[in-house]
């Protein structure tokens, strides 16, 4: 069988989740798929769109099985022909049109299935860097879920010299910087808690490039007050708090993350804007957002691109990053999130580059990182508005 890389159907580019033709007659206004991308083209002029592309950006959100392109995807698949992952660009095109979050989370995983070898692992995790590479990202702090690999009989010290070695190499192959966060998957409990969480402080195991801690996975059921313990041994161990909150449940979920897992930063908090106090909170204390514009709308958090919350956020003051979450399962990429935050917060080149500047502060960069990308991004900016 031929590799999947044989296939001039693969592409770089993020998997079109629109099948071909148009929605069923029989569709429900207002129920199409989920998987209709948000297309920013017409909406922002065409020099933005490259001054976009060549943008120093950071991102601060972004999952690591999530950030498969199809090009990776098909490989992977060709690999393991027992999966039901299709191999076949336009098949997987229709396998990644989402009904709603729980669907999302199904396919999700069924990705996930195919990293079954330490080899998987490094060619994933490489092949992101290069992606992210292509769109000017500089630094990257890319959320990996070890339990996910673990529990397939992947040995961990196997799964961490992986990912450690592909991060190596694509810093010095790309130049982009990455970095781990360790996610607890909440739909697993807490015996995936106990995992993570011995992985993430173990130091024979713990990788030289993790910094931090989260929760991700479904949010309704899966209460945070429950993984204090481990998210308090974490940050004992140096790591920092970033847990998804509020991107399906109301604010309450938020402050649960802020004060019982002790919160640097919030993973989408899209429902903060419900909450006058806890968005006044937010801003007074500077603690980040990490906003994913498209994937709210993919997963229903947010019905229409209009009603985003991010311009409320921008209005109360919020620290506000934009990111691309899964970009090729929900047809996008980071350059397309700015274009969209382009859009709704009516910004310009300057503005455009303020908000790349607010990924880097919300990064865990060191400071001298950090000033490196900040005057690369005010370069690049005089160079393009120069006359």
């Amino acid at each position: 069988m031929g590799s999947a890389y044989d296939d001039p159907r693969v592409t770089d580019q993020p998997i079109t989740r629109v099948p071909p033709g148009r929605p069923p007659r029989d569709a429900v206004p207002g129920e199409e798929p989920l998987t209709d991308r948000i297309d920013a083209s017409t909406a922002v002029p065409n020099d933005l769109h490259a001054f976009i592309a060549g943008l120093p950006k950071a991102e601060l959100h972004v999952h690591h099985v999530g950030s498969a392109s199809p090009r990776i995807v098909s490989e992977l698949a060709a690999r393991h022909p027992d999966s039901k992952v299709p191999t076949d660009p336009e098949a997987l095109a229709d396998y990644f049109t989402f009904t709603d979050f729980a669907h999302f989370i199904d396919v999700y995983l069924s990705v996930v299935d195919l990293i079954r070898t330490p080899e998987d692992v490094r060619l994933l995790t490489y092949e992101v860097a290069r992606d992210m590479a292509r769109q000017q990202v500089r630094y990257a702090e890319l959320t990996v879920t070890p339990w996910s690999s673990t529990r397939r009989n992947i040995d961990e010290r196997a799964f961490m010299d992986a990912i450690e070695d592909a991060r190596k190499a694509a810093e010095a192959d790309f130049g982009t910087v990455l970095r781990w966060c360790f996610d607890i998957p909440g739909e697993a409990g807490l015996e995936a808690a106990e995992e993570t969480t011995r992985l993430a402080t173990d130091d024979r195991l713990r990788p030289e490039g993790l910094v931090s801690f989260g929760l991700g996975g479904p949010e309704i059921g899966v209460p945070r007050p429950q993984f204090k313990p481990y998210f308090d041994r974490a940050i004992a161990a140096g790591l920092r708090s970033v847990p998804h909150a509020g991107e399906t449940t109301g604010p309450q979920t938020v402050w649960d993350a802020l004060t019982h897992l002790r919160a640097e930063r919030i993973g989408h908090g899209t429902n903060s804007f419900q909450d006058p106090e806890l968005l006044a909170h937010l801003a007074e204390r500077r603690i980040p957002l990490e906003v994913c514009p498209t994937s709210n709308i993919a997963t229903r958090a947010v019905r229409a691109l209009d009603e985003h919350p991010i311009k409320e956020f921008a209005k109360a003051g919020v620290l506000v990053t934009i990111n691309s979450d899964d970009p090729p399962m929900f047809g996008t990429d980071l350059n397309n999130e700015y274009a969209v935050a382009a859009r709704l917060l009516e910004l310009d080149e300057r503005g455009l580059a303020d908000l790349a500047k607010n990924a880097v502060d919300a990064s865990f960069l060191d400071e001298a990182g950090k000033a490196r990308i900040r005057d690369e991004i005010d370069a690049y900016t005089r160079a393009w508005l120069a006359p």
